[in-house]
Protein backbone atom coordinates (compact mmCIF):
# COMPACT_ATOMS: atom_id res chain seq x y z
CA UNK A 1 0.00 0.00 0.00
CA UNK A 2 1.25 3.46 -1.10
CA UNK A 3 1.78 6.33 1.49
CA UNK A 4 -0.67 8.18 -0.26
CA UNK A 5 -3.24 5.09 0.34
CA UNK A 6 -2.97 4.69 3.60
CA UNK A 7 -3.17 8.34 4.58
CA UNK A 8 -6.45 8.70 2.97
CA UNK A 9 -7.59 5.05 5.02
CA UNK A 10 -6.81 7.24 7.84
CA UNK A 11 -8.44 10.09 6.96
CA UNK A 12 -11.72 8.03 6.02
CA UNK A 13 -10.97 6.40 9.67
CA UNK A 14 -10.56 10.09 10.76
CA UNK A 15 -14.04 11.27 9.15
CA UNK A 16 -16.20 8.45 10.66
CA UNK A 17 -14.61 8.80 14.11
CA UNK A 18 -15.78 12.56 13.86
CA UNK A 19 -19.22 11.59 12.38
CA UNK A 20 -19.70 9.00 16.21
CA UNK A 21 -18.31 12.45 18.41
CA UNK A 22 -21.14 14.45 16.60
CA UNK A 23 -23.26 11.85 17.02
CA UNK A 24 -22.23 11.32 20.67
CA UNK A 25 -22.78 14.87 21.30
CA UNK A 26 -25.78 15.03 20.20
CA UNK A 27 -26.82 12.48 22.27
CA UNK A 28 -25.42 14.77 25.30
CA UNK A 29 -27.29 17.70 24.49
CA UNK A 30 -30.53 15.96 23.77
CA UNK A 31 -30.12 14.00 26.98
CA UNK A 32 -29.65 17.56 29.26
CA UNK A 33 -32.43 18.64 27.80
CA UNK A 34 -34.25 15.54 28.31
CA UNK A 35 -33.24 15.93 32.24
CA UNK A 36 -34.68 19.16 32.17
CA UNK A 37 -38.15 19.04 30.38
CA UNK A 38 -39.21 15.20 32.28
CA UNK A 39 -37.65 16.62 35.13
CA UNK A 40 -35.92 12.86 35.45
CA UNK A 41 -32.40 13.34 37.60
CA UNK A 42 -31.69 9.96 36.38
CA UNK A 43 -30.67 11.44 33.21
CA UNK A 44 -28.03 13.04 34.98
CA UNK A 45 -25.70 9.60 34.96
CA UNK A 46 -26.36 9.42 31.05
CA UNK A 47 -25.40 12.62 30.30
CA UNK A 48 -22.40 12.03 32.62
CA UNK A 49 -21.70 8.65 30.87
CA UNK A 50 -21.93 9.86 27.35
CA UNK A 51 -19.61 12.90 28.49
CA UNK A 52 -17.38 10.36 29.36
CA UNK A 53 -17.55 8.69 25.97
CA UNK A 54 -16.91 11.98 24.62
CA UNK A 55 -13.81 12.44 26.56
CA UNK A 56 -12.59 8.93 25.34
CA UNK A 57 -13.62 9.87 21.80
CA UNK A 58 -10.97 12.79 21.50
CA UNK A 59 -7.93 11.40 22.92
CA UNK A 60 -8.34 8.76 20.28
CA UNK A 61 -8.96 11.14 17.32
CA UNK A 62 -5.85 13.65 18.89
CA UNK A 63 -4.33 10.52 18.68
CA UNK A 64 -4.76 9.30 15.24
CA UNK A 65 -4.26 13.29 14.41
CA UNK A 66 -0.80 13.14 15.69
CA UNK A 67 0.12 10.04 13.55
CA UNK A 68 -1.41 11.59 10.43
CA UNK A 69 0.73 14.40 11.04
CA UNK A 70 4.22 12.98 12.63
CA UNK A 71 4.04 9.87 9.94
CA UNK A 72 2.70 10.84 6.78
CA UNK A 73 3.98 14.28 5.83
CA UNK A 74 0.70 15.48 4.82
CA UNK A 75 0.78 18.41 1.89
CA UNK A 76 -0.70 21.75 2.77
CA UNK A 77 -4.87 20.72 2.39
CA UNK A 78 -4.32 17.73 4.19
CA UNK A 79 -2.43 19.53 7.16
CA UNK A 80 -5.28 21.96 7.11
CA UNK A 81 -7.52 19.12 7.35
CA UNK A 82 -5.78 17.40 10.30
CA UNK A 83 -5.24 20.61 12.13
CA UNK A 84 -8.89 21.43 11.83
CA UNK A 85 -10.00 18.04 13.14
CA UNK A 86 -7.75 18.81 16.42
CA UNK A 87 -9.90 22.11 17.11
CA UNK A 88 -12.86 20.77 16.49
CA UNK A 89 -12.83 18.13 19.20
CA UNK A 90 -11.83 20.24 21.63
CA UNK A 91 -14.73 22.16 20.91
CA UNK A 92 -17.15 19.26 21.08
CA UNK A 93 -15.57 18.19 24.40
CA UNK A 94 -16.65 21.12 25.75
CA UNK A 95 -20.23 20.69 24.76
CA UNK A 96 -19.92 17.21 26.80
CA UNK A 97 -18.65 19.29 29.72
CA UNK A 98 -21.47 21.65 28.97
CA UNK A 99 -24.37 19.37 28.80
CA UNK A 100 -23.25 18.06 31.81
CA UNK A 101 -23.48 21.20 33.56
CA UNK A 102 -27.20 21.60 31.81
CA UNK A 103 -28.31 18.12 33.65
CA UNK A 104 -26.80 18.89 37.34
CA UNK A 105 -28.69 22.12 37.15
CA UNK A 106 -31.82 20.10 36.15
CA UNK A 107 -31.68 18.14 38.50
CA UNK A 108 -31.35 20.53 41.32
CA UNK A 109 -34.74 22.01 40.49
CA UNK A 110 -36.44 18.98 39.27
CA UNK A 111 -38.76 18.85 42.28
CA UNK A 112 -39.45 22.67 41.78
CA UNK A 113 -43.17 23.85 39.99
CA UNK A 114 -40.94 25.91 37.09
CA UNK A 115 -41.51 29.96 36.96
CA UNK A 116 -41.46 29.20 32.82
CA UNK A 117 -42.22 26.99 30.48
CA UNK A 118 -38.91 25.74 28.81
CA UNK A 119 -40.14 24.92 25.47
CA UNK A 120 -37.78 27.99 24.22
CA UNK A 121 -34.64 26.69 25.80
CA UNK A 122 -35.42 23.15 25.03
CA UNK A 123 -35.86 24.63 20.83
CA UNK A 124 -31.98 26.02 21.92
CA UNK A 125 -31.12 22.61 22.75
CA UNK A 126 -32.62 21.25 19.06
CA UNK A 127 -30.36 24.28 17.17
CA UNK A 128 -27.51 23.12 19.03
CA UNK A 129 -27.96 19.84 18.03
CA UNK A 130 -28.46 20.84 14.31
CA UNK A 131 -25.82 23.03 14.16
CA UNK A 132 -23.16 20.42 15.50
CA UNK A 133 -24.10 17.65 13.28
CA UNK A 134 -24.30 20.09 10.43
CA UNK A 135 -21.13 21.48 11.24
CA UNK A 136 -19.50 17.55 11.07
CA UNK A 137 -21.05 17.13 7.90
CA UNK A 138 -19.86 19.86 6.36
CA UNK A 139 -16.14 18.99 7.58
CA UNK A 140 -17.30 15.11 5.96
CA UNK A 141 -18.54 16.56 2.57
CA UNK A 142 -15.83 20.05 2.14
CA UNK A 143 -18.94 21.92 1.89
CA UNK A 144 -18.17 25.40 2.84
CA UNK A 145 -21.74 26.29 2.21
CA UNK A 146 -23.14 24.14 4.85
CA UNK A 147 -20.31 25.72 6.97
CA UNK A 148 -21.09 28.44 6.15
CA UNK A 149 -25.11 28.09 7.71
CA UNK A 150 -24.33 26.73 10.55
CA UNK A 151 -21.95 30.13 11.18
CA UNK A 152 -25.58 32.08 10.35
CA UNK A 153 -28.14 30.21 12.79
CA UNK A 154 -25.85 31.26 15.60
CA UNK A 155 -28.02 34.54 15.09
CA UNK A 156 -31.33 32.52 15.87
CA UNK A 157 -30.08 31.02 18.99
CA UNK A 158 -28.75 34.14 20.19
CA UNK A 159 -32.27 35.95 19.29
CA UNK A 160 -34.27 32.95 21.71
CA UNK A 161 -31.58 33.68 24.54
CA UNK A 162 -32.24 37.11 24.28
CA UNK A 163 -36.07 36.29 24.74
CA UNK A 164 -35.87 33.66 27.55
CA UNK A 165 -33.47 36.07 29.64
CA UNK A 166 -36.19 39.11 29.13
CA UNK A 167 -39.15 36.52 30.07
CA UNK A 168 -36.75 35.91 33.39
CA UNK A 169 -35.54 39.30 34.50
CA UNK A 170 -39.74 40.13 34.01
CA UNK A 171 -40.16 37.57 36.08
CA UNK A 172 -37.70 38.15 38.68
CA UNK A 173 -38.93 41.86 38.81
CA UNK A 174 -42.35 40.94 39.56
CA UNK A 175 -42.01 38.47 42.26
CA UNK A 176 -38.13 38.20 44.35
CA UNK A 177 -38.62 34.23 45.13
CA UNK A 178 -38.28 33.40 41.56
CA UNK A 179 -34.96 35.28 41.40
CA UNK A 180 -33.27 31.89 42.40
CA UNK A 181 -34.48 29.55 39.50
CA UNK A 182 -34.59 32.26 37.31
CA UNK A 183 -30.40 32.32 37.82
CA UNK A 184 -30.73 28.84 37.03
CA UNK A 185 -32.84 28.66 34.19
CA UNK A 186 -30.84 31.59 32.69
CA UNK A 187 -27.59 29.61 33.61
CA UNK A 188 -29.06 26.27 31.67
CA UNK A 189 -29.83 29.12 28.50
CA UNK A 190 -26.32 30.54 28.60
CA UNK A 191 -25.45 26.93 28.94
CA UNK A 192 -26.89 26.01 25.52
CA UNK A 193 -25.98 29.63 23.79
CA UNK A 194 -22.68 28.49 23.87
CA UNK A 195 -22.40 25.24 22.80
CA UNK A 196 -23.68 27.36 19.78
CA UNK A 197 -20.91 29.17 19.48
CA UNK A 198 -18.71 25.88 19.70
CA UNK A 199 -20.67 24.64 16.94
CA UNK A 200 -19.67 27.83 15.33
CA UNK A 201 -16.06 27.45 15.95
CA UNK A 202 -16.38 23.98 14.92
CA UNK A 203 -17.91 25.30 11.47
CA UNK A 204 -15.18 27.85 10.73
CA UNK A 205 -12.69 25.27 11.27
CA UNK A 206 -14.19 23.45 8.41
CA UNK A 207 -14.28 26.67 6.30
CA UNK A 208 -10.33 27.18 7.47
CA UNK A 209 -9.79 23.38 6.25
CA UNK A 210 -11.22 23.84 2.78
CA UNK A 211 -10.11 27.16 1.93
CA UNK A 212 -7.30 28.12 4.22
CA UNK A 213 -8.65 31.51 4.75
CA UNK A 214 -7.91 32.96 8.05
CA UNK A 215 -10.95 31.88 10.76
CA UNK A 216 -13.76 34.80 11.53
CA UNK A 217 -14.23 35.61 15.03
CA UNK A 218 -13.74 32.64 17.02
CA UNK A 219 -15.72 32.54 20.39
CA UNK A 220 -13.41 31.48 23.59
CA UNK A 221 -16.35 30.33 25.56
CA UNK A 222 -15.17 27.28 27.85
Amino acid sequence: MSVRSRFDDQMQKLNADLIIMGRTVAKAISAATASLVSRDKSMLKTVQSLEQEIDELERDIESLCYKLLLQQQPIARDLRMVSAALKMVTDMERIGDQSVDIAEIAAIIANEGFIMETDLISKMGEAGIEMVDAAIAAFVKNDRDLAQDVILCDDRVDTMFAEIKDKLYDLMVSDAQNCRQALDLLMIAKYYERIADHAVNIAEWVIFSITGEAKQEVHSHI
